[in-house]
């Protein structure tokens, strides 16, 4: 299965998004706490090297709590500010304002002494599509002030919005980068829904997940649609149909209802806390 998607819309946004660079003093940027290494676009360290660096793990309530410890401490091992959190349930938010300041404490401090007081920190929200950074602004501003959608490619246009007197925060489209040079991270962007499922193959998509959870969760599949986790993947997807009922008229299976139905289980959490990839991997 071979995973790709780099609309057009995505290149525009990138040459402004190095425009807009001159103007701000902290990137902020999101990633999805069950992928959290490959739901960074590899670009942003590039535009973003002279920059105080955020990472927000959002969906952490959606990942294994013990994985995204870990993230957190690598992440901070490599010099960048952590929060974790989940922006609808506004969980880890309360910790980000202080952060922030902490991450710009050096151009706070310069900017006392040239005399320029009370100039708020601006700051740049990134991110790949679906990672929540529209939710994420419009629950840390307290009203709806960008657009959200569950699609990715809902934010266009730039748009600026003045918290309070300490921030301003630049909101910026989603975007993926041009060539997945490694198709595993492919495969768990597609799996957490950041390339549109209309390109997607979601029965494929479901024997990966079959296979992933089989490796690292074991049991979990069982526990959930009490299948036998020993046979192979299509083995495992029929039996699922069988007891969800996922059946076409003249009782033939229904196995793409079953894949559809097991991947929306994993994206909203309720097949359980997990994360696809470990930090001890990436050393």
């Amino acid at each position: 299965m071979h995973f790709q998607w780099y609309p057009g819309h995505m290149t525009k946004a990138k040459r402004q998004m190095q425009e807009d660079m001159k103007l701000i003093d902290l990137v902020i940027e999101l990633v999805d706490a069950r992928i959290p290494l490959s739901s960074r676009n590899p670009d942003i360290d590039e535009l973003g090297k002279q920059k105080a660096r955020l990472i927000l793990m959002n969906k952490a309530d959606l990942a294994d709590e013990s994985q995204t410890k870990l993230w957190s401490e690598f992440f901070q091992g490599k010099g960048y500010f952590v929060v974790r959190l989940d922006a609808r349930s506004k969980a880890g938010m309360k910790a980000i304002n202080n952060v922030v300041l902490e991450a710009c404490k050096e151009k706070i401090e310069r900017d006392k002494r040239r005399g320029i007081k009370n100039r708020p920190v601006r700051a740049m929200v990134v991110g790949i599509p679906n990672v929540g950074k529209s939710t994420f602004i419009n629950t840390y501003a307290g009203k709806a002030c960008t657009k959200t959608g569950n699609k990715p490619g809902v934010t266009k246009g730039k748009q600026w919005i003045r918290l309070n007197k300490n921030v301003e925060l630049l909101d910026t489209p989603g975007i993926l980068w041009p060539k997945f040079e490694d198709q595993q991270v492919g495969l768990y962007l597609a799996l957490i829904g950041s390339i549109k499922d209309e390109i997607l193959n979601i029965d494929e998509l479901s024997l990966e997940l079959v296979r992933i959870l089989k490796e690292k969760y074991p049991g979990t599949l069982a526990g959930r649609y009490e299948v036998e986790e020993g046979q192979d993947g299509p083995g495992i997807l029929g039996q699922v149909a069988q007891n969800r009922n996922c059946v076409k008229k003249g009782g033939e299976l229904d196995y793409s209802k079953a894949a559809s139905l097991m991947v929306d289980e994993f994206r909203s959490g309720r097949l359980g806390k997990i994360t696809l990839e470990f930090p001890q991997r990436q050393e």
